[in-house]
């Protein structure tokens, strides 16, 4: 049994090269970690991002004027309704205000603008009123 001693030659470049591509390493892997890691709760997308108030936004259907109103409070987007909408107005689109209901429901059960279902016999109508409830919400950003 024979023993041989092993000489391993290392040369400091090499040395100098893994210590930086190791150091490197880490840094990339704490930029990943911050980079991905949840938020602390200060920006939830549900609550937190309007200033609380009434904002209206104009829109015309049918050479018709309306004020589209939004309320915002603490929690969110509280109620969505027109503000100007007369009996005149009601007969001439009478589709207006039932597609104005629907889209309030479902834009303060979810509190999003995505993702919205239209009627097909309103889709035209419930896409202008959707702009209008997003320009007024643009007001309300914070």
């Amino acid at each position: 049994m024979s023993s041989r001693t092993k000489i391993v030659v290392l040369h400091m470049k090499e040395i100098i090269y893994t210590v930086i591509f190791a150091v490197l390493a880490v840094l990339l892997i704490l930029l990943l970690v911050f980079m991905f890691s949840p938020k602390d709760g200060k920006e939830d997308s549900s609550s937190g991002q309007y200033k609380a108030g009434v904002y209206t936004s104009s829109l015309t259907l049918n050479n018709t004027d309306l004020e589209v109103e939004v309320s915002v409070d603490d929690t969110g987007i509280s109620s969505i309704r027109f503000t100007n909408m007369d009996e005149a107005a009601a007969a001439m689109l009478p589709l207006a205000q039932p597609a104005m209901e629907d889209i309030a429901e479902q834009i303060c059960q979810t509190q999003s603008l995505d993702n919205l279902e239209f009627s097909s016999d309103s889709a035209y109508t419930s896409q202008v009123i959707v702009d209008a409830i997003e320009e007024a919400l643009k007001k309300a950003e914070k």
